[in-house]
């Protein structure tokens, strides 16, 4: 199947388990197939603050693969095309951007940006036009939704029952 949609995530040196926790329960809520990191901080701070910081509380990493790997570009299909998301001039404002069936979807560090090889390879870049920068979990929250907003998506009662919480038994009055 040569157009199925595939969704990676690409997290350019993250440092703290609590985002990249954060950025795997918006891969589960989303249905992002696979998030990759690259850089030693993420890995040396999970072990050094364990379950304390574990913000992925769906477990969303038994089902979606969190990959260490050298450089967020390598074993991509070559159809898949590159997404930076960062507060870059030039880019695109997101409401305006339209997303490719495949893409791998870069986000930088919560203390930096993207490097300027990763946004000069880039099929396009992109940013949400905000008051200030938000946080690197909140950043892929609303990259995700706006591609979910903008595509076909699951919607109506089952997927609210199968979605909510269990103490949530709550409906709209008739």
């Amino acid at each position: 199947m040569a157009n199925a949609s595939k969704v990676i995530i690409g997290l350019q040196n993250p440092k703290s388990p609590t985002n990249v926790g954060g950025v795997m329960r918006a891969a589960g809520c989303y249905r992002a197939d696979e998030v990759r990191y690259t850089g030693k901080r993420y890995a040396l701070a999970a072990q050094h603050r364990g379950e304390q910081y574990n913000t992925d509380t769906k477990r969303v990493s038994q089902h979606i693969p969190l990959n260490g790997v050298e450089s967020l570009l390598d074993s991509l299909d070559a159809d898949t095309k590159v997404i930076c998301v960062d507060l870059v001039e030039g880019a695109t404002p997101l409401p305006a951007f339209s997303h490719p069936q495949k893409a791998i979807y870069l986000f930088g560090p919560e203390d930096g940006t993207l490097d300027q090889g990763l946004i000069d390879s880039a099929d396009e870049v992109v940013y949400v036009p905000t008051v200030g920068c938000m946080n690197l979990a909140s950043s892929v929250n609303v990259l995700l939704y706006d591609r979910l907003a903008k595509g076909e998506h699951l919607s109506g009662d089952d997927l609210i029952r199968a979605s909510r919480d269990t103490n949530n038994r709550v409906k709209v009055k008739a």
